[in-house]
């Protein structure tokens, strides 16, 4: 029993129910996997923030998809651009776009920064640094920090 008290009193209170809080504290336990389910949830949500991380970690799987849908059509159909290629290619385009875009607001830019990507070698550039810095730690137009 008295092992019971002990144990009672070493238990920390409970956190405050924000759903802000739970949320960050729940992202903090996240793997690769789970910020890449997160991106897929929000395929439709272009107008909120995205963390560095749940950017780049969607990237990342993104492109691992790519390679086994390219080394699938290579082994099955003798080629590098074929039926899995397009279907992951068309499954992840909408995704890979809104993440992009909450990234760019998440930096307090516009989503149409994206459009920037199109200037051959330095809009390329430009958007990597974009997509790489750090978040904006004031609220915006787009909402809170992401982090």
């Amino acid at each position: 029993m008295e092992n019971n008290i002990k144990l009672d009193k070493a238990t920390p209170p409970p956190l405050p129910r924000s759903t802000m809080a739970n949320n960050h504290n729940a992202e903090e336990n996240y793997g690769i996997i789970d910020w890449f389910k997160k991106g897929m949830r929000n395929y439709t949500n272009f107008s909120g923030r995205a963390r560095r991380k749940e950017y780049w970690y969607f990237f990342l799987v993104q492109m691992g998809v790519m390679i086994v849908a390219m080394l699938l059509d290579a082994i099955i159909f003798s080629s590098e651009t074929g039926l899995f290629y397009i279907v992951a290619v068309l499954g992840l385009f909408l995704p890979g776009l809104a993440v992009t875009i909450r990234r760019l607001h998440d930096t307090s830019r516009s989503g149409w920064w994206f459009l920037i990507g199109i200037v051959p070698l330095i809009g390329s550039i430009i958007l990597l640094v974009f997509l790489a810095s750090d978040t904006k730690p004031e609220t915006n137009k787009w909402g809170l920090p992401a982090k």
